[in-house]
């Protein structure tokens, strides 16, 4: 009995860090839009891709957040899934970094972002630059959201890592998989 009772707790923090973690994404990306969105884009909500290496709850709280800011943001379906998909990406692979040296934390937002968002703005919104030009431009943009603020945003939490998420801090993924799937 207290293991199902410790087990729904953990279930309902991982939700709850996830939600906050997605809302948090979805406001701060509508709040910045006109830089969130575009061939030349800082997504100031970016900085958020650094929690991952905190809390396993980020990894799907990024990736919500970032398919529901780009459908608010009305981005083009190309944007919304694959902009997507390349936040929960990022995310999973900072994850599973968390166990390095923190300076990682940023690392896999850059360089996804930088890889995928630049096929995104060519061929969903029709961008005639080059891609390795894109490439450059948005690893910029990444550099100073994830890196920077990201980093920023890193040491602050890091200092209260254990208040801010609690119980799920460094826990395995296996494990938080485990409770979210069972006791239903």
């Amino acid at each position: 009995m207290k293991e199902i009772k410790k087990s729904n707790k953990l279930k309902v923090l991982f939700i709850s860090q996830a939600a906050m973690i997605a809302a948090i994404y979805v406001v701060v990306t509508l709040i910045a839009a006109p830089l969130s969105f575009g061939p030349i884009q800082l997504r100031f909500s970016e900085a958020l891709t650094i929690l991952p290496f905190f809390t396993p709850a980020a990894i799907p709280g990024i990736f919500i957040g970032c398919l529901i800011a780009n459908l608010l943001g009305q981005a083009v379906i190309l944007d919304v899934i694959f902009g997507s998909l390349a936040s929960l990406i990022a995310a999973v692979i900072t994850y599973s970094l968390r166990k390095k040296n923190k300076y990682f934390a940023p690392v896999a937002p850059i360089v996804v972002n930088a890889l995928i968002i630049p096929f995104v703005i060519r061929y969903g919104y029709g961008v005639p630059d080059s891609i390795p030009f894109m490439m450059v431009t948005v690893g910029i943009g990444q550099i100073l959201s994830a890196g920077v603020l990201g980093m920023l945003l890193f040491n602050v939490v890091e200092k209260h890592k254990h208040r801010i998420f609690k119980d799920l801090y460094a826990q395995p993924i296996s494990e938080i998989d485990d409770i979210t799937t069972t006791h239903r």
